[in-house]
């Protein structure tokens, strides 16, 4: 799996000014390797969250990927500066800044060099959700698929803030938990503490990633995203941190949790694709 990287350093740091290429062994690719792999293929890109840095956001792409089963489609992660430059979770406020830069800078590099992909879809975690919205934002292209898993954005921002995003994609689905204990302390906090800070007054709402998208709902959206609490679904069990078997894709939830989470995650999105 080639891994496009908006980071300036493997921990911490800014966006840097292009997008590199690596492969899963560390070692810098070069643009024609990627266009090789992605002529004439449909092309899932994929992103971690808050709080990950370059090797961790490795590992648990790859891992997430191995669950996949999806045919003639290429799989691509999406490195980006999400992990801490300050104090660790402190800064959580203004990482969406770092979200929106790399969006930018990502969907400039994908006008320019995915002209022969087939179809783009997207995935993302947690804070990721911000970046890949801002992504599609900029395309100059439609978009397939897209799966929001564990969404720390507000709920209302497939009808709001990223509306115009929203109207790109052909079919959106979501994965949502209200036993993630990180949306529901963490991400108010840090919405009502961002609010003071850039826009003046607070600014508060529900995470998607939680209670799932307020009304209304954008006619692409997919029904069923709410994962059963008896699962007891955190924040951290969308995606693996090492390679895990790939099991049947599903649409609905079965009855009972399966014994991998994040393997179960990901066939959920290639029963979306």
């Amino acid at each position: 799996m080639f891994l496009l990287s908006t980071r300036v350093l493997p921990r911490g740091g800014g966006v840097s000014k292009a997008v590199s290429i690596w492969d899963e062994t560390n070692q810098l690719r070069s643009a024609s390797d990627l266009f090789a792999a992605i002529q004439g293929r449909n092309v899932l890109l994929v992103t971690h969250g808050f709080s990950v840095d370059q090797f961790d956001g490795e590992a648990h792409l790859a891992g997430w990927a191995s669950g996949l089963s999806l045919a003639s489609t290429t799989i691509l992660g999406i490195l980006w500066p999400g992990d801490s430059r300050w104090i660790p979770k402190v800064d959580y406020v203004v990482e969406g800044n770092e979200a929106i830069a790399s969006g930018d800078l990502l969907a400039d590099f994908i006008n320019h060099n995915f002209g022969g992909a087939i179809s783009l879809s997207f995935a993302s975690h947690s804070l990721g959700a911000r970046m890949v919205l801002e992504t599609i934002n900029g395309l100059s292209r439609d978009v397939r698929a897209l799966l929001l898993m564990a969404g720390a954005i507000d709920n209302n921002c497939l009808s709001a803030e990223y509306s115009t995003a929203a109207k790109k994609i052909k079919s959106i689905s979501i994965l949502a938990s209200r036993e993630d204990e990180v949306l529901k302390w963490a991400f108010p906090a840090g919405n009502f503490i961002g609010g003071l800070l850039s826009r003046g007054v607070p600014y508060v709402h529900e995470a998607l990633g939680r209670e799932g998208p307020c009304i209304p709902y954008t006619p692409n959206l997919q029904p069923g995203w709410q994962i059963p609490d008896s699962w007891n679904y955190g924040h951290g069990d969308y995606l693996p941190s090492s390679t895990v078997a790939p099991v049947p894709p599903v649409v609905a939830f079965p009855g009972n949790a399966p014994d991998v989470k994040g393997a179960w995650s990901a066939a959920f999105m290639s029963g979306r694709f």
